[in-house]
């Protein structure tokens, strides 16, 4: 292992190390193609993964069934729907705009090498960071188990049965866990053979379902543009805080950022405006896409290589609970960390027939704590302490004025947009806005602005951290 920079005492390197560190280059030219992600946290990560691993993985991340049926978030209510033309232009700015945030955690998370929560010691200091990390870990465990219900449902429609649900479960969460052990050696699998399926399944369902013809119900409409294009920018943040965990096993910060950047984008726009057809041409009801799917000929062995690659999706959230309760637990094997977290993901699959509305809602209040905290996280590593290089050691100190820029992005997000979780908040937030005589408009983008206010209140605030770094 390459010997730790004095201010990781931990092991986990400082930004300040990368990329011109010596040891880190020694790192990426003698760790062997096989080599495996790292079993406690204060271990130099192998840097194996080039820009063709990084594009398989994300373009397989862009890809989900979840995807699919979401699309209807892009089109609109009946009656009201977006013309196709704006839905696809909202697809594509949202999913790059949202990808670009993506793809710099992914850039971070190269420089750093430490996975995404443990990233944040040096934004917050070692305990204040386990903050986001508790609020991350309920968050991939929420989809985690969602991810397991996707799968079994998408394996019960191709076996046109409604029982069997059990086994599906236990297959999926058993395929997950196992990807989990041995998470570099699982993303070389999806390169060298899961990305091709997948683009072949891709294209046959875009050639079929294009020689059908799609419908055009709000022919000339672009009212609601900005807010589906929110959406997109929404879906695309949501794996923020996993980016890390993967590209600290990055060659090169640059491979990472355009891996991630080119795969999602392109997987994303993609399955989004495959599903935006598929929803259109069963006559906009979600809970029929997939019957597009299944009616044209061999419909039913394509869609099944979709549903066996959902697993990349409960993969990376069950293995990004494992980094994440490592940053609390830094001694601790991840094989058992990724193991136990498997079995639990599956077991609650195994209890839960279908999540709840606020249950859902909560995931997206979770969720909605990451898109300040990216601003935040961002400035403060390319402007603000981070130039000097980050602590990451167990005993980084506490940075409390950072705080204050993630608090009021969440803010600015709920001002904009309440998650309804429950009537109480929902009321508050609203009599907010009363109070202000504030109204969202289309243009007012709860992404945008909780990300565009804490990146200005910390870039405020990049003389103070400077002065205390030094």
């Amino acid at each position: 292992m390459p010997p730790a920079s004095p201010s990781s005492s931990s092991g986990a390197p400082a930004s300040k190390d990368f990329p011109d560190h010596p040891a880190s280059a020694t790192a990426v030219l003698d760790r062997p193609e096989r080599a495996e992600a790292p079993l406690v946290l204060d271990t130099e990560p192998p840097r194996t993964l080039r820009f063709r691993d990084h594009f398989a993985l994300w373009m397989n991340l862009g890809v989900s069934l979840i995807g699919f049926s979401t699309a209807a978030t892009v089109l609109g209510a009946p009656g009201s729907e977006l013309s196709l033309a704006a839905s696809v232009t909202a697809i594509a700015v949202g999913t790059a705009v949202g990808t670009a945030m993506l793809g710099v955690a992914a850039l971070i998370g190269a420089r750093t090498g430490a996975p995404a929560m443990a990233s944040l010691r040096g934004l917050f200091g070692t305990r204040l960071s386990y903050l986001p990390t508790v609020l991350n870990i309920v968050q991939c465990v929420g989809w985690g188990v969602f991810e397991l219900l996707t799968i079994s449902a998408g394996a019960q429609t191709v076996a046109h049965t409604t029982g069997y649900r059990w086994l599906f479960v236990l297959l999926a969460g058993a395929l997950t866990t196992a990807l989990t052990i041995w998470p570099l050696g699982s993303i070389a699998v999806l390169r060298r053979f899961v990305a091709g399926a997948v683009a072949v399944a891709m294209v046959y369902f875009t050639v079929q379902l294009g020689r059908q013809g799609v419908p055009d119900p709000g022919a000339g409409n672009w009212h609601g543009f900005l807010g589906a294009t929110d959406a997109m920018i929404a879906v695309s943040i949501s794996f923020v805080p996993l980016a890390a965990d993967y590209t600290r096993h990055s060659r090169t910060p640059r491979s990472a950022f355009w891996g991630s950047f080119s795969g999602y984008t392109i997987a994303q726009v993609w399955c989004y405006v495959l599903g935006l057809m598929a929803l259109l041409q069963s006559g906009g009801d979600p809970d029929k896409i997939f019957d597009s799917f299944l009616g044209v000929w061999a419909g039913w062995l394509f869609l099944l290589v979709l549903v066996l690659r959902e697993t990349d999706q409960s993969f990376a959230n069950v293995y990004s609970t494992a980094m994440s309760v490592q940053n609390l637990l830094p001694k601790v094997d991840r094989r058992v960390l990724s193991g136990g977290i498997g079995a639990l993901t599956t077991v609650l699959a195994l209890q839960i027939d279908q999540f709840t509305d606020s249950y859902y809602n909560f995931l997206g209040l979770i969720g909605s704590v990451f898109v300040p905290l990216l601003a935040v996280l961002a400035v403060d590593f390319f402007l603000g302490a981070g130039r000097r290089g980050w602590d990451l050691s167990e005993d980084a100190p506490s940075r409390w004025t950072m705080l204050l820029p993630w608090l009021l992005g969440f803010a600015v997000y709920q001002f904009i947009a309440p998650t309804k979780v429950a009537g109480w908040w929902t009321d508050f937030w609203t009599s907010a806005q009363e109070t202000l005589h504030f109204t969202p408009q289309e243009w007012t983008s709860a992404s945008l602005f909780a990300f565009l206010v804490p990146a200005l209140a910390t870039w405020a605030l990049t003389p103070l951290s400077r002065r205390a770094a030094r």
